[in-house]
C-alpha cells in the first residue's frame, strides 16, 4: 500500500505549504479522482487538482480543507482534514458517515469519481512543520481524528530518520479503525520509529492498559512506559472535547508545557464543561459593522446579540464559513476598528487573539461602530 515511500522524492509534486496562512477564501471547483472505502461508515476521497492550482492548494500536514456542493438544492459546506502528506503530491481527506450528517453521508453513499466539488484553499492552526532538531512527537487521537494525524505522522517520519512517532487511537473495536492496513504498512516501513497503541472501549485485548477511552489517567499509565514527557518536543490530540481537555490538562499536570500541546475538535457539545461566555451585558444594542472583503466594504446594522457572521451573511456578504460552531477556523477575521467579544473559541491560539481575530460565527458586537477585515 506504501510504495510511495520507494519511490523518489522528485518523483512527485510537492504540496508543502510555505505560508503561515491562506488568505484565499474563494471556492474552487476540482474533481474527484477516487473515493477509498476504508471501514463500513467512511470512505477517503482524493481529488485531480488543476496545475494552475497547485500552489492553491498547497497545505502543511495537519490542516484542512472546506468543501461545497448542492444536495437536493441545498448547499453543503464542510470541513475535512488532509489525510495525505505533502511529499505525496496527493490531496485526499477522510469523511466518516455521522448519523444525520447531510454531507458526510452523500460523501459515503453518492459521491463517485469524476464528481466535481467546489473546495477552498487548506488552512487551518492545527499543523506540523520541520524544526533544526528531530522530533518526538505523540498523537492523541479518536475515531476520524486519526485523518489529519496520518498526514503529520507520514511527513515526521520522512522527515529524517531520527524523529519518531507514537500514536494511542482510541476506537469502539478494530473494525471500526480507520486507516488500520496503512497504519500497519507504516510500521512495518519505520519499525524502529513509529509506534501504535489502539485503545479500544467495546473489544477486550487482553489489557487493561489499552481498554477503555483515551483519557488522563491513560496518559499517566502511558508515560514512561510508551513515551517520555520529558523528550517528547510535541503533543498533537484530534477528537471529542472530553477528551482533549482531559488529555491536555493531565499532561500540563505532568509537566508539558502549554505550547507543546496542540489540538483540533470535532465538536464541543460532548463535554459539559463547554462553557459560553455570557456576554449579553457587554454587546452594544446596535452596532454599525463594516466588513471588508477582497477589498470591498459591505455595510450594515446588527443587534447587539447577534452573530457576526450571521448578520454578514444576511446583509449579503459573501464571507467564508463552514462549521458555525467555533471549531474550524474558516471565518477568522481581523477585528480594525472598535471592539467584539467572541462567545466561544476552540480554533484560534492565543497570539491571535491577543492580534485582533476572532472567529466570526462567535462573536457579537460591543461597540457602538465595528470594523472586521476577512483579508488580513
Amino acid at each position: 500500500m506504501l510504495k510511495f515511500f520507494k519511490k523518489n522524492k522528485e518523483e512527485k509534486t510537492s504540496l508543502l505549504a510555505n505560508s503561515k496562512k491562506s488568505s484565499d477564501t474563494k471556492f474552487y471547483q476540482i474533481k474527484v479522482k477516487e473515493v477509498r472505502r476504508e471501514i463500513e461508515d467512511a470512505v477517503s476521497v482524493a481529488f485531480d487538482i488543476p496545475e494552475g492550482l497547485m500552489s492553491t492548494f498547497t497545505f502543511s500536514p495537519g490542516q484542512y480543507v472546506t468543501l461545497k456542493t448542492n444536495v437536493q438544492g441545498e448547499e453543503l459546506r464542510r470541513s475535512y482534514s488532509i489525510c495525505s502528506a505533502p511529499h505525496e503530491g496527493e490531496l485526499r481527506v477522510a469523511i466518516k458517515q455521522i448519523e444525520g450528517g447531510k454531507f458526510s453521508t452523500y460523501a459515503n453513499q453518492t459521491l463517485k469519481e469524476g464528481d466535481s466539488l467546489e473546495a477552498m484553499p487548506p488552512m487551518g492552526n492545527f499543523k506540523w512543520s520541520q524544526g533544526a532538531e528531530p522530533s518526538h512527537l505523540v498523537g492523541w487521537a479518536a475515531g476520524s481524528g486519526i485523518t489529519p494525524m496520518m498526514s503529520i505522522a507520514k511527513t515526521v517520519l520522512q522527515s529524517d530518520e531520527h524523529s519518531t512517532f507514537t500514536l494511542f487511537y482510541g476506537n469502539k473495536n478494530s473494525n471500526s479503525i480507520i486507516f488500520k492496513d496503512e497504519l500497519e504498512d507504516l510500521k512495518n516501513s519505520f519499525v524502529d520509529r513509529l509506534e501504535v497503541h489502539h485503545i479500544l472501549s467495546r473489544e477486550d485485548q487482553g489489557s487493561d492498559a489499552t481498554n477503555g477511552r483515551i483519557n488522563g489517567d491513560k496518559v499517566k499509565s502511558f508515560n514512561h512506559k510508551f513515551f517520555d514527557i520529558n523528550t517528547a518536543t510535541g503533543h498533537y490530540l484530534c477528537g471529542p472535547l472530553g477528551m482533549i481537555e482531559s488529555v491536555t490538562e493531565t499532561l500540563q499536570e505532568l509537566g508539558t508545557a502549554k505550547d507543546k500541546i496542540h489540538f483540533e475538535l470535532f465538536n464541543t457539545t460532548s463535554s459539559s464543561s463547554a462553557k459560553q461566555k455570557e456576554t449579553a451585558s457587554s454587546s452594544s444594542e446596535r452596532s454599525s459593522v463594516t466588513v471588508v472583503l477582497d477589498g470591498e466594504e459591505t455595510h450594515f446594522e446588527m443587534k447587539g446579540k447577534e452573530y457576526l457572521l450571521d448578520a454578514a451573511l444576511d446583509a449579503g456578504a459573501d464571507v467564508p464559513y463552514a462549521c458555525k460552531g467555533a471549531v474550524c477556523c474558516t471565518c477568522r477575521a481581523k477585528v480594525l476598528e472598535g471592539s467584539a467579544e467572541m462567545v466561544m473559541n476552540y480554533a484560534l491560539v492565543d497570539e491571535e487573539v491577543k492580534e485582533g481575530y476572532v472567529l466570526t460565527c462567535q462573536t457579537r458586537a460591543t461597540s457602538e461602530k465595528l470594523v472586521v477585515s476577512f483579508d488580513e
